[in-house]
């Protein structure tokens, strides 16, 4: 991600690997036949990481994935990038 500073890019990298590892971990309790609850649970980890690093990646990036380089526009407004944040919610 353009702009990202690095350690920024990592936390967010490891925030989708472990959404990623839950995930297998959802799908194999799925085709297991696994309890109800215990892959509700699961599945919600899932979604929290994912949102955390969505929020992340706004937070820290909005305005260069929106703005091409050499583009003259403005960035978002204020009232564009709360949208965005709110629509992860």
């Amino acid at each position: 991600m353009a702009g990202t500073d690095e350690e920024t890019q990592r936390k967010i990298l490891n925030r989708l690997k472990r959404a990623q590892g839950q995930l297998a971990g959802v799908i194999t309790a799925v085709e297991a036949g696994g309890d109800c609850r215990s892959v509700v649970t699961q599945l919600s980890a899932v979604s929290s990481a994912l949102d955390k690093a969505g929020f992340q990646i706004i937070a820290s990036a909005m305005r260069d994935c929106l703005v091409e380089p050499g583009d003259t526009a403005e960035g978002p407004s204020l009232a564009e990038l709360e949208k965005m944040f709110l629509s992860l919610s």
